[in-house]
């Protein structure tokens, strides 16, 4: 058995699968929810539940976040009974979710002043790739606490690697995610315009599936439209999100800011579906 013991705030789409498997891989896991059905089903595979986000830091050596914005992330460290609040020292926090850079310049110094550690820890990859292990981990903060919690990020990805200082693996996100979005838009057009020309759908996913355009992501996003699949795998408002904060951070190029545009005309009717379904606002 593992004995660093891990506390794990989130558990949506993403979080609940991550923290299956570091249960999985029989580490003493404590979770925390705002939704608590979601954290007794965990109780159910074998994880502890701790009541608030200052119990499970006091309980735990390393703990982990996967939720969904800024302003998520300052509610769980300056709540009443938030991360700020307890009177820890030696911890080290890992927020894997996709936020700005300074909100994690801003806390990382909070919490060296307290004398804890906090990695910003963004992933690249889907459910999938969560419930499999698969995910991409890019890293920003303190070497040493990097390599603290390196075996932990081994169970939950293929690659872990840190990038920098504070805030880089935010950013090195965000600049994955504008690619990301290139991809759907750019598979988005190139089918709309061959359905204008009379080529089905099928054809062109057969052609490009075998050309050197060819990609996992391609592939799985071409079925979605061929199958008009539009649950999301990842969220269309997600997305929406992520190139704002690239755009806060200076994101200004000619390809980007059409993307941006496309994207945040998207979001109000296609928020909920997948990020594919930028399909149909180009439709």
């Amino acid at each position: 058995m593992n004995t660093t013991k891990i506390g794990w705030i989130g558990l949506g789409n993403m979080g609940n699968p991550m923290s299956q498997q570091l249960i999985d891989a029989a580490y003493p896991v404590t979770v925390y929810n705002r939704s608590k059905e979601k954290a007794e089903t965990l109780r159910s595979l074998g994880a502890a539940v701790a009541s608030s986000p200052k119990e499970l830091i006091e309980l735990n050596e390393v703990v982990f976040m996967m939720v969904s914005d800024d302003q998520a992330i300052d509610d769980l460290f300056n709540g009443t009974d938030g991360l700020l609040a307890a009177n820890v020292r030696g911890k080290v926090i890992v927020n894997m979710s996709t936020v700005s850079p300074g909100i994690s310049k801003a806390f990382s110094q909070l919490c060296k002043e307290q004398g804890n550690y906090y990695l910003d820890a963004p992933v690249s990859g889907s459910v999938k790739q969560a419930e499999t292990g698969q995910l991409v981990i890019m890293v920003g903060g303190d070497e040493s606490a990097f390599q603290q919690v390196k075996p932990i990020f081994e169970k939950l990805g293929k690659l872990n690697k840190r990038i920098g200082d504070s805030g880089s693996g935010n950013t090195a996100k965000l600049a994955i995610n504008t690619l990301l979005g290139f991809y759907a838009q750019g598979l988005s057009e190139a089918l709309v315009f061959a359905q204008q020309h009379h080529i089905p759908n099928e054809a062109m996913m057969e052609l490009i599936n075998n050309s050197a355009l060819s990609s996992v992501f391609i592939k799985i996003k071409g079925d979605a439209i061929i199958n008009e699949n539009y649950n999301a795998a990842f969220a269309l408002k997600h997305i929406a999100k992520d190139l704002r904060l690239a755009k806060d951070e200076g994101l200004d190029s000619p390809l980007a800011n059409v993307l941006f545009q496309t994207f945040q005309q998207a979001e109000p009717e296609y928020g909920n579906e997948d990020i594919i379904a930028i399909m149909k606002q180009i439709r």
